[in-house]
């Protein structure tokens, strides 16, 4: 099993910045793939950056949101810069095993709340 625990959400300005950290416990490493999703009501949830031997963005956070790694504390962070109120969202920390993907993953965090506003 793997528990993972988000934390680093809150209420921003537009503009302004955020880093979301990840910690996963239990049975992983590095081989899993990595990633955050976001939901916002009515809407699907959607992958918006992951990693594992390559990175993938959505068009939507190309170019200021980087998903980084830190293998020795089995932390993922999600480093969210320029952020617009159209980022607004339960953003939720993903992994999957290596047999597995990251858009459709075996274990999810319990979801951290990203309010861009001002």
């Amino acid at each position: 099993q793997v528990q993972l625990v988000e934390s680093g959400g809150g209420l921003v300005q537009p503009g302004g910045s955020l880093k979301l950290s990840c910690a996963a416990s239990g049975t992983i490493d590095n081989m899993y793939a990595m990633g955050w999703h976001r939901q916002t009501p009515g809407k699907q949830r959607e992958l918006v950056a992951s990693m594992r031997s390559m990175t993938y963005y959505a068009d939507s956070v190309k170019g200021r949101f980087t998903i980084s790694r830190d293998n020795a504390k089995n932390t993922v962070y999600l480093q969210m810069n320029s952020l617009k109120p159209e980022d607004t969202a339960v953003y939720y920390c993903a992994a999957a095993p290596p047999t597995g993907s990251i858009r459709n993953p075996n274990y999810w965090g319990q979801g951290t709340q990203v309010t861009v506003s001002s």
